[in-house]
């Protein structure tokens, strides 16, 4: 039976990330066994161990409804169960977001937020935090009847007034499409749920996997989130069309605004054209069948602005049946292999060399820093040996001169901490400063400001002067954070020379670092607003204005987590640039003490003198194969960042 290749290769990116934590881990267990960890160098290897644990593959479904999205994720993710995991059947199944995961510390459940939340303006994420807001339904794992029973819940539907649902933005009493969902009791049919979270441990959701099942694509546009933060930060989105249906103007905007437009990353952006056994004919022949689906794509790749090889032709139902039955000719002809080996190739590789250089970098210096601290013990040691050998014969007047030389040693030294503590405390002001253009509190002041300019304002002309300079003081915020680091890197290289050239302490140079990244991303945040304004919302109603507000609330959302990223990478920087010379000052600070300690028992009792350089001698090989160690397990860290699954191996010939 032909393997799942997008299963397969997940698997082997899971067991690709587990050796890379197991080899972390041994680094920290060698690392404390040596007595060379401290509460820095463990803090950072714990937040790259918890990254790396926590590290999720994000995997969205658009479509309208009824292409056969939910039997579609059933085929590639859940054929195993021998069953549709997910309800699917004609007409609407998913009537809101669907995240699918796995929380171990959480209840084997369905939780599900109440419509009714989308009368205020908090965001499903801000919802998340808390749990008292959610209905949750726990269900078995072990019994089909009772999973399928509890994820028709997420589908559930209810008649509300149409004053309500247009407070909920689900209903525009001038938009004619709306105005056809209209009962005559002037009710309108509305989802019971803006957000559903299914969490059962299934394999690949424990490895990592999330998936998220959008409904239909009206829901794109009255959920800013989606369109701002869970389909932006997916790792890939299938965007699935119907060869029975065509491809509809609602399609295309959505296409074009949202999945494929420049916006947005463009890695795992596929294009699917579903139920091509709509097509399939026992009149026609295999040729004039093709030719048929090869029509169909033509026009689609047309319609979207792609090339015909660019949409994945499959019959999701019939490759769900063809995995329960261990079909393979069946699963073939249903081309669902295709589409699983273009979402392999274009997923697993990408994210895979996004989490390799982000852990490679942050290990290397790690590991570098231990290797500085080895060399500073090593050239310690030296010197006392060399220093201890020379008072071979020589009478007490040599030892003397020996102990006052490096008591002077000691007392300049001592001087240039004073100096180390001065520069501490200009690097703590500096580090101050930094935080008052990136801190959190100054960001979340310039939300509440411009949410009330917002709010005080009656025309579109106030609301996007509003947010116009919203946008102006963010980003004026992160170019005098970049001033303020070239300043802070500027003059710790300065204090790594003077040491160096002082006091012999390795020359080491700071690493860089830019705030470019976040400027990137709120540029296309601001795109987003623009993009937002530019549509139908400069024509604003009261409805479309709660719309706006929702969008401003998704869109502070996600400046926020912008920050709250750029502060966490900024304190690791931080960390990274004062932690080896805090290390080297201490380690020479300890060396200066033991070759006093030295001098001073031989100076006593010259029969030391001999004992004292056997053991110096003694503690030189032990660091020397302490560095082999480490040279070793650098290595051994290399290739697990290295390495090729066999499945990878083939994919990369």
């Amino acid at each position: 039976m032909t393997q799942n290749t997008l299963v397969d290769e997940f698997a082997a990116y899971s067991l690709w990330r587990k050796g890379l934590v197991d080899a972390l881990c041994d680094y920290r267990t060698w690392l404390n066994e040596q007595e060379l960890n401290d509460s820095q160098t463990d803090l950072r290897i714990q937040q790259l161990l918890d990254r790396l644990r926590d590290d999720k593959l994000n995997v969205a479904f658009v479509a309208e409804f009824s292409r056969g999205k939910s039997e579609l994720i059933n085929a590639i993710f859940f054929a195993d169960y021998g069953h549709r995991l997910l309800p699917s059947s004609a007409g609407r199944t998913t009537m809101c977001p669907t995240e699918l995961l796995y929380d171990e510390g959480k209840p084997t459940s369905l939780q599900l937020l109440p419509i009714e939340t989308r009368a205020t303006d908090v965001t499903t994420t801000e919802y998340k935090r808390y749990p008292e807001e959610w209905t949750v339904f726990e269900f078995d794992v072990g019994s089909s009847d009772n999973m399928v029973t509890a994820f028709k819940e997420v589908s559930r539907t209810k008649r509300v007034p149409a004053e309500e649902a247009a407070r909920y933005g689900l209903f525009d009493p001038d938009d004619p499409g709306d105005a056809i969902n209209l009962n005559p009791d002037n009710t309108v049919e509305i989802p019971c749920w803006r957000y559903a979270i299914i969490n059962f441990p299934h394999p690949l959701l424990e490895q990592g996997l999330v998936i998220l099942d959008t409904p239909g694509l009206n829901a794109i546009g009255t959920e800013p989130e989606l369109t701002l933060n869970m389909l932006p930060n997916a790792h890939a989105i299938l965007f699935i069309l119907a060869a029975d249906t065509g491809v509809t103007k609602s399609e295309i905007d959505v296409w074009r605004h949202y999945i494929s437009g420049a916006r947005w990353k463009q890695k795992g952006r596929l294009a699917v054209l579903n139920k091509i056994d709509g097509l399939w004919d026992e009149l026609k022949s295999d040729a004039e069948v093709q030719r048929e689906i090869d029509k169909q794509l033509a026009t689609s790749a047309e319609l979207l602005g792609l090339q015909p090889d660019q949409i994945f032709p499959v019959s999701a139902h019939k490759g769900l049946l063809a995995k329960v039955n261990k079909d393979e000719a069946l699963l073939r002809k249903s081309r669902l292999p295709e589409l699983e080996e273009a979402l392999s190739s274009e997923l697993i590789p990408s994210k895979k060399e996004i989490v390799r250089d982000n852990t490679q970098n942050e290990i290397e210096d790690l590991i570098n820093n231990s290797s500085l601290l080895l060399e500073a013990r090593l050239q310690g040691l030296a010197e006392q040996l060399e220093e201890l050998r020379g008072l071979r014969g020589k009478n007490e007047d040599v030892v003397e001169h020996m102990m006052n030389k490096v008591k002077i040693d000691k007392e300049n030294f001592e001087k240039g901490l004073q100096r180390f503590q001065a520069l501490r405390s200009v690097f703590s002001q500096q580090t101050n400063n930094l935080f008052t253009y990136l801190g959190m509190e100054a960001l979340k002041a310039e939300v509440v400001k411009t949410r009330e300019a917002m709010v005080n304002s009656n025309f579109t002309k106030g609301m996007r002067n509003a947010m116009d300079a919203f946008f102006t003081e963010l980003k004026a915020r992160l170019v005098q954070s970049d001033s303020q680091i070239n300043e802070i890197k500027s003059m710790m290289d300065a204090m790594y020379k003077k040491f160096s050239e002082e006091h012999g302490l390795r020359q080491t140079t700071p690493p860089a670092f830019s705030t470019l990244r976040y400027q990137k991303e709120l540029a296309k945040l601001e795109r987003a607003y623009k993009e937002h304004f530019d549509t139908a919302f400069n024509m604003l109603t009261n409805e479309k204005m709660t719309l706006t507000t929702k969008f401003f609330e998704t869109l502070a959302s996600r400046v926020i987590n912008v920050y709250e990223v750029a502060n966490r990478d900024v304190e690791n920087w931080l960390k990274a640039v004062i932690a080896p010379m805090e290390s080297q000052v201490r380690e020479h600070q300890l060396q200066l003490r033991r070759r006093l300690e030295s001098i001073k028992r031989i100076y006593k009792s010259t029969d030391t003198l001999e004992e004292r350089i056997a053991e110096l001698e003694g503690m030189e090989r032990s660091i020397q194969a302490q560095m082999q160690d480490l040279m070793v397990l650098r290595q051994h860290i290399r290739n697990a960042l290295d390495f090729e699954h066999p499945a990878q191996a083939r994919q990369v010939a």
